[in-house]
């Protein structure tokens, strides 16, 4: 599994022109994307870092000042694009197989953690709108 984390001051996401998902105010925005083999411990992982990464102001973290999150289904996460000009999406897991794992992941943050979380739309055309801040960006893999 892996993440994107940004930090952000507001960001949004929209399907066919109407806003599903947005946070406000300093937060995260979070792509996730899904390979084959992973399961709850990939899960666990990656919802324990998103919430506790210290990428806020005064090196707070998301749990620290309830922060809001944005998270985004990302397939292309694991697009290949070392050989061609043209990304192979081998490695990333199927609809059904992804699916179940960033809803857990969302999940976790929220009742684990106690997060706002907001989610785009699952296989959805999205377009993704966002201020970064900083920029502060963080890849994760777990």
């Amino acid at each position: 599994m892996r993440a994107v984390i940004q930090r952000v001051q507001g960001a949004s996401v929209s399907v066919d022109g109407e806003v599903v998902g947005a946070v406000s105010g300093q937060g995260l925005c979070v792509l996730v994307g899904v390979t084959h083999d992973d399961g709850p411990a990939q899960v666990e992982t990656i919802a324990r870092k998103i919430a506790s990464l210290r990428i806020l102001d005064d090196e707070k973290s998301a749990t620290d000042v309830d922060a809001q999150v944005l998270v985004i289904s990302q397939f292309t996460l694991y697009g290949d694009a070392r050989k061609g000009r043209r990304p192979t999406w081998q490695a990333a897991a199927p609809g059904d197989v992804a699916e179940p794992l960033v809803a857990a992941v969302v999940e976790q943050l929220r009742s684990k953690h106690g997060l706002h979380v907001e989610t785009g739309v699952f296989g959805a055309n999205m377009q993704v709108s966002l201020t970064n801040d900083g920029p502060v960006t963080i890849l994760l893999e777990a």
